[in-house]
Parts: C-alpha cells; sequence; structure tokens
C-alpha cells in the first residue's frame, strides 16, 4: 500500500467518521472532551478527586455513549470510564425550540 493510498483510505474513515457524527449527534445532551477522546452522551458524572500530594485527576463515568474513534469497529459504548490528570470539557448541546417534520 502506497502513501498515498494510505492517506486516501484514511481521509475516507474521517468523511465516514463525520457523516455519522452528523446522524447521531441529535441524540444526545452532551458532548464530554477528554486528552484522548471525544464522546457523545445523555448521562455523564465528573468526580474531581484528590490525592494526597494535593495532585488532582478526574474521573469521568458515561452510560450509552458514542466516541469519535475511526479506528473503533463499534462506536456505541455502553460504560465509559475514563480517569485523568489532564483536563475535561463537558458541554451540554444546544436543543433547537422548534424542530421540523422531515
Amino acid at each position: 500500500m502506497s502513501a498515498e493510498d494510505l492517506e486516501k483510505y484514511e481521509t475516507e474513515m474521517e468523511l465516514q467518521l463525520y457523516r455519522e457524527y452528523r446522524d447521531v449527534v441529535g441524540l444526545f445532551t452532551y458532548v464530554v472532551e477528554t486528552e484522548r477522546r471525544f464522546y457523545l452522551t445523555n448521562t455523564v458524572d465528573l468526580q474531581v478527586r484528590a490525592l494526597e500530594g494535593g495532585e488532582v485527576y478526574f474521573e469521568v463515568t458515561m452510560q450509552d455513549a458514542w466516541v469519535w474513534d475511526m479506528y473503533r469497529p463499534a462506536r456505541f459504548v455502553k460504560n465509559v470510564r475514563v480517569v485523568t490528570f489532564h483536563d475535561v470539557n463537558v458541554e451540554e448541546l444546544a436543543k433547537p425550540d422548534l424542530q421540523l417534520p422531515n
């Protein structure tokens, strides 16, 4: 496989992932960003934990999430638990007040 073929494959995978994201984003309430992943979920629990030395870490749990990862064969995940010393961003997605039927 040439470098050009690999680049074309990765571009197609990213486009396919974006299309899937666009199709499912309306099903979820929250976006959760960690250092390594991007999730969509309806249930998120973020706990700030402290170690004895004063270091702080985050524990995030989610149920029924969708994960942005083009190398993952199944992007819907039943339970997710993330433990990290890095920042975690949780945002509530805006829902349009009026939705027109298809």
